[in-house]
């Protein structure tokens, strides 16, 4: 196969996985999904003559950069729009969140966000994609022991984090649960 039909056969393949990494971490912001999803497959498009031949975890590590470059772009344009006022505010639109935006899970979302994002990161890897260690370990850019060492420490955080948001009269339940790495050892 040429590299040309290995990048077609990758894009077939993977679109929608890609798609779907990417729209998970923007939260909903539709055009720009499509922005970075482009860009990803532009990179591995240049970049034909190194894909692997299982080529999603690559694919995630070049989202990751350009979802990085995405969000570097969105601060600045929002620095802008700050230093310019709030164009929202001056033209008297404001959104306010009704009943049905508290959702399901959502404490879940609360305590990852408290996480820094190499550790959201880690985790959305291995939840949200379904990764596998050494998967993981080539969409981090790192050694399987690292990805392994990652996981371990921000399941810890995000453990630690849950059981902070815990009631006073739950707090003794903590240890009752195994939600997260269910068979894996700490």
């Amino acid at each position: 196969m040429s590299n040309d039909e290995i990048f077609a056969a990758a894009y077939r393949e993977h679109y929608w996985a890609v798609s779907r990494y990417v729209a998970r971490r923007l939260d909903g912001r539709a055009g720009e999904v499509e922005e970075v999803v482009a860009e990803v497959f532009t990179v591995a498009w240049r970049r034909r003559a190194d894909l692997p031949s299982s080529p999603l975890p690559w694919l995630y590590g070049v989202a990751r950069n350009c979802l990085a470059n995405a969000v570097r772009g969105h601060g600045r344009r929002r620095r802008l729009v700050d230093r310019l006022g709030n164009e929202d505010t001056a033209h008297g639109r404001h959104i306010a969140a009704g009943p049905e935006a508290d959702t399901p899970g959502g404490w879940v979302h609360e305590a990852l966000a408290r996480l820094s994002a190499a550790d959201q990161e880690v985790l959305r890897l291995t939840a949200w994609e379904e990764l596998g260690i050494d998967e993981v370990a080539i969409a981090l850019g790192c050694g399987r022991r690292a990805a392994a060492m990652r996981l371990h420490r921000a399941r810890r955080r995000l453990r630690a984090e849950i059981d902070g948001m815990r009631p006073a009269g739950m707090a003794g339940m903590a240890g009752t649960g195994r939600s997260l790495g269910e068979g894996e050892r700490r």
